[in-house]
């Protein structure tokens, strides 16, 4: 934090090449952060007086964010309960970590020795653990209330955009680590590097995933905007694509005119956001980007792609990422332009962006199933589909692609239909489980709306040679899947649902 952080620990910085960052500085006009800064000691002061904050509870525990803020509050030795109505390796790690774990969501669960009551944003006012606490006049915070409170007192950099924000928090943290920022980082996966998602860091430097749904990432402070793309997704809350640019509008209007907005100079939508503060670009196609890849080199030998980057028009350096596809190339990009921003050398960035790990379920291979290769992926939009697809064709040509995707929302799957008709097409066998539907966000008439056997009938009428196959739940697909795998294929699992959890059966 600026003036408070969570671990009484300094740290040093290391002193940076002041050629490096010459032109960044002209032409952005930034001010050296004084190094003295990073050497104070923090410990959410201006949050409110956790000396005060015994015990901690948080419902809906094993939510991808909501567990940072709890490994956060372990940290600093308080006790720690949570509730969810499902367990997950994430509350079995928990519980392991010293967190009490509940696996129901009951008033009961409420006690008056609560000092702190911290939630998922999916529930809602009338949660019985929230009608409780509120009856208790115990304090409530939602996930990203609680992340913009430690924003405030932290150098914030918030990572958003509709797709690659999980990747590229991960990988600017990343950066920023080898680099010798020491920055705290949460990210909406995990890093097997760090504590899952979460890098607790010792210096006043936050990289912060932000996340555009019912427009939580307005709760944060941030002093750096980074912006990966901007499409529509989420028709539960955004009605149209200008409604989500619009809420993007609003978060980058909250950047002073001294403060920076990165943003990508290819993507259509993020050229309509306007800002009064310092603006640094990247991009592939558009020359006019401050920071630019050329020359991108797939070798599938090797399963790693290089590219050129040029600062400025003047080349820097050739870099290497063991990603696929062309999204990661803009990932590693925008990660980069934030790395350069800290002052850290292009050989720093080289050897971390070499080393970069990956994360949990972004393109993740994780092992074999009858001598095919399993690869674990989030992706539950139809342009994560499909540039995921396209990336296992680089990276793995001549093998057969099996897609095991489970759709996520079936207001997302209704919605945006014509697009997810046309996604599948580098997929040689596509086994499609039934519409994951989300607790709490969906209603009787939604999950009516479609299903995955209307879906199918739209899919081999605009592509017939394209194998298709139904799977009604879990077990069906894997029944699908062993009946259909073979040698050498590349066996995806795909979705946001719970056809993870195919993950551990099939090992």
């Amino acid at each position: 934090m600026a003036s408070s952080n969570i671990i009484d620990k300094k740290i040093k910085i290391k002193r940076r090449d002041p050629t490096w960052t010459k032109q960044v500085t002209r032409l952005l006009n930034l001010k050296n952060k004084s190094k003295c800064d990073i050497l104070k000691t923090y410990n959410l002061k201006t949050i409110m007086d956790l000396s005060k904050i015994k015990k901690v509870y948080f419902s809906g525990i094993g939510g991808i964010g909501v567990s940072a803020l709890a490994r956060i509050m372990l940290h600093l030795h308080k006790k720690v309960i949570g509730s969810d109505i499902v367990q997950s390796e994430t509350t079995d790690k928990l519980k392991k970590e010293g967190a009490k774990i509940i696996l129901s969501q009951e008033p009961k669960n409420i006690t008056k020795d609560i000092d702190l009551f911290i939630y998922s944003p999916a529930e809602e006012t009338n949660h019985p653990e929230r009608k409780e606490a509120k009856k208790l006049g115990i304090k409530q915070y939602s996930y990203s209330e609680f992340l913009g409170l430690i924003s405030k007192d932290y150098h914030t950099v918030s990572i958003c955009g509709t797709h690659g924000k999980s990747t590229t928090t991960a990988m600017t943290g990343w950066l920023l680590e080898k680099g010798g920022v020491d920055p705290m980082v949460i990210v909406g996966s995990k890093m097997k590097s760090w504590d899952d998602n979460l890098r607790l860091g010792h210096s006043d430097i936050l990289v912060a995933e932000s996340c555009e749904w019912k427009s939580h990432m307005l709760e944060i402070s941030p002093e750096i905007i980074l912006i990966n793309n901007i499409e529509w997704d989420h028709p539960d809350y955004f009605k149209s694509l200008d409604q989500t640019v619009s809420v993007f509008q609003k978060y980058v209007n909250k950047l002073t005119k001294n403060q920076l907005l990165i943003i990508n100079a290819d993507d259509k939508a993020s050229k309509k956001i306007k800002t009064k503060s310092k603006v640094f670009s990247f991009g592939i196609q558009n020359s006019k980007a401050n920071l630019l890849a050329k020359n991108i080199i797939i070798n599938p030998k090797t399963h790693t792609q290089t590219f050129d980057v040029y600062l400025f028009n003047k080349k820097i350096d050739n870099y290497s990422i063991s990603m696929p596809g062309i999204i990661n190339v803009y990932n590693a990009l925008a990660s980069i332009a934030v790395a350069i921003n800290f002052e850290i050398s292009s050989v720093e960035i080289k050897k971390a962006l070499k080393s970069f790990p990956g994360i949990w379920r972004r393109f993740e291979n994780v092992g074999k199933y009858k001598g095919a290769t399993v690869i674990s992926d989030y992706g539950h939009h139809p342009t994560a589909v499909r540039q995921t697809l396209k990336a296992a064709r680089d990276f793995y040509p001549n093998h057969r692609i099996v897609l095991a995707f489970q759709p996520h929302h079936h207001s997302r799957t209704l919605s945006l239909v014509k697009d997810f008709v046309k996604c599948f097409d580098n997929a040689d066998i596509l086994i499609l489980e039934e519409i994951y539907a989300v607790p709490g966000r969906e209603q009787e008439k939604e999950i009516k709306s479609i299903n995955s056997e209307d879906l199918i009938k739209k899919i081999q009428k605009h592509n017939p040679k394209l194998e298709i196959l139904y799977s009604k739940d879990n077990e069906e697909m894997l029944k699908r899947i062993d009946q259909n795998v073979k040698k050498k294929d590349v066996l995806i699992i795909m979705g946001a649902g719970n056809i993870y959890n195919l993950i551990k059966s099939l090992k």
